[in-house]
C-alpha cells in the first residue's frame, strides 16, 4: 500500500535511495527473454445510437454492462471479465478498454479479442449504445464520467496547461499493442525499433481528424493531445543503448500526479518529482508500491510495464486495428528485420508532432513508411492469423503501400479524414 495511506509500513519496504528505485524499476520493467508473449489492448469512445452528442450517462452505462462494469463505475459489481477471458476497464471519460490475455501467437489474440468486441458491441446495443470508429470523441467536449479520486486529482492537475489532459483523459481512444522486451542482446535493438517507428505508425493509421462536432486540422489529434498534456510525463522516452537506465531516469525525474490517501484528494505536491519523495520531500517515503502506482500515471508513447507497452496507435475502425497489430508483430519478429527498421526510420524518428499533424504527407516520412511497409507485409503470413483476418489485414496493408506510391500530397491519402487504406 501507499506510504501516504499505510504510515506504519514496514521501514525496510521504503525507499529510501535513488539508486534503489531506479534498480526496481530496471528489474520489473525490462525482464528479458525470448519474445513469445504478446496482446493487444482496444479502447473505444462510447455514443449514444439515436445521437452521439448526447451525453452518457453513468447509471445508464453500468446497466448496459451488467456483471462486467468495473467496480470504478459500479462498485458492488461483480466484475467478470468478458466470455474469450478479456477484462474489461473504462477510462474516465466512460470509454471502454479491452485487454486481452497474453497469448504466445497473434491469432489466438485475434481469436479472443473478436469475440469480446462483439460480445461488447452486442451488450452496448441492446442499451442503445454503440462503439466509436475514431480515436477521439468526434461529436462531444470532454467530460469525466468516473468519480475516482485518482481521475479527480489527475483532472485538477491537468487544469492549467489547457485542454490536453481532459481530451486525453475523457475523449480519446487507443489502440495498444504488447509485445515482450526481448533477449538481453537484443533488446535495445529492439527498443529502438518501436520507439522510431511511432511517427511512421502515426501517420499510416491515424484515425483521430476531429474533436467535438469540429475538425482539428490534424490527422492523428489524439497524438497532439496526448503528447501535450506534460511533457515530463508524455514525451517519448529516449532511444538509448540503455533503455532500462533512460526509462529510471524518466520515472525518477517525472512530477507526482497524485498521492493516495485513505480519505480526502489525492492531489500531488505540485513540482515534487517521484526521487524527490525518496528523498524525503513528503512526510513519509515511498514504498515500492507507491512506485509502481507512480508509473501508471506515466503516458509515454511506449512504455516499459515488464513487455513494451505501445501506446502511439488511434483507435481503429472495427476489426481494423488487426492490421497495424500484425505490421508491428512482423516488424519485431527477427533480429535482421529489427535493424532494418531502425535504419528506415531514423531520419523520421523524432519527428512525432509532424506525424500527427501530416500523416503521411511529409515526403521523408513518406518514404519511411514505404520502407516499413515493405518489411512488414512479407512477414504477415507467417503470423498465425486466422485466414480471413490475414486476407483483410494484408490487403488493407498493400493498399496502404500502393497508396504511397500513386497518391501525391494532398490527394485523399494524405487528409486527415482519409481512410488510410480501408476499402469504404
Amino acid at each position: 500500500m501507499s506510504a501516504s495511506r499505510e504510515t506504519d509500513a514496514p521501514e525496510r519496504s521504503r525507499l529510501r535511495a535513488r539508486v534503489e528505485a531506479e534498480a526496481y524499476v530496471a528489474s520489473v520493467c525490462f525482464k528479458h527473454g525470448p519474445p513469445c508473449l504478446l496482446g493487444v489492448e482496444l479502447e473505444w469512445v462510447v455514443h449514444h445510437r439515436d445521437d452521439p452528442r448526447r451525453r452518457l450517462d453513468p447509471v445508464h452505462l453500468a446497466a448496459a454492462l451488467g456483471q462486467h462494469a468495473p467496480t470504478t463505475l459500479s462498485p458492488g459489481s461483480p466484475w467478470l471479465p468478458l466470455p474469450s477471458g478479456s477484462p474489461l476497464t473504462l477510462e474516465p471519460g466512460g470509454q471502454v478498454e479491452i485487454s486481452s490475455l497474453p497469448a504466445p501467437a497473434l491469432g489466438t489474440v485475434v481469436d479472443a479479442v473478436t469475440a469480446d468486441h462483439r460480445y461488447l458491441a452486442d451488450l452496448l446495443d441492446r442499451a442503445g449504445l454503440v462503439l466509436g470508429r475514431r480515436g477521439l470523441d468526434a461529436h462531444r467536449s470532454p467530460r469525466r464520467v468516473l468519480d475516482t479520486p485518482r481521475y479527480a486529482a489527475m483532472e485538477r492537475a491537468f487544469a492549467p496547461i489547457g485542454d490536453h489532459g481532459i481530451t486525453m483523459m475523457c475523449a480519446s481512444a487507443g489502440l495498444q499493442v504488447c509485445i515482450d522486451v526481448g533477449l538481453p542482446a537484443d533488446a535495445p535493438a529492439r527498443w529502438a525499433a518501436i520507439s522510431s517507428l511511432g511517427p511512421v505508425l502515426i501517420g499510416l493509421f491515424a484515425n483521430s481528424p476531429d474533436l467535438a462536432g469540429e475538425p482539428t486540422g490534424w490527422a492523428s489529434a489524439r497524438t497532439l493531445h496526448v503528447l501535450g498534456v506534460d511533457p515530463r510525463r508524455s514525451r517519448p522516452v529516449p532511444i538509448t543503448d540503455d533503455p532500462a537506465r533512460a526509462w529510471a531516469d524518466y520515472v525518477l525525474d517525472a512530477p507526482l500526479l497524485c498521492v493516495r490517501r485513505p480519505d480526502g484528494q489525492w492531489d500531488a505536491p505540485e513540482g515534487v518529482s517521484f526521487a524527490d519523495w525518496v528523498d524525503g520531500a513528503l512526510e513519509h517515503r515511498p514504498t515500492v508500491d507507491d512506485l509502481d502506482y507512480h508509473m501508471s500515471t506515466l503516458f509515454p508513447p511506449v512504455r516499459p510495464h515488464g513487455y513494451l507497452e505501445i501506446r502511439y496507435l488511434d483507435a481503429q475502425d472495427g476489426d481494423d486495428w488487426i492490421a497495424p497489430a500484425a505490421l508491428l508483430v512482423a516488424l519485431t519478429r527477427d533480429r535482421a528485420t529489427v535493424d532494418a527498421v531502425v535504419e528506415a526510420c531514423a531520419p523520421v524518428a523524432d519527428r512525432w508532432l509532424d506525424a500527427a499533424r501530416l500523416g503521411v504527407t511529409d515526403p521523408d516520412l513518406r518514404l519511411a513508411a514505404r520502407r516499413v511497409l515493405d518489411l512488414g507485409i512479407p512477414g504477415v503470413p507467417a503470423l498465425d492469423l486466422p485466414a480471413a483476418h490475414a486476407a483483410t489485414a494484408t490487403d488493407r496493408l498493400v493498399a496502404l503501400r500502393e497508396s504511397l506510391d500513386t497518391s501525391s500530397p494532398g490527394s485523399a491519402v494524405d487528409r486527415p479524414d482519409a481512410t488510410n487504406g480501408r476499402k469504404s
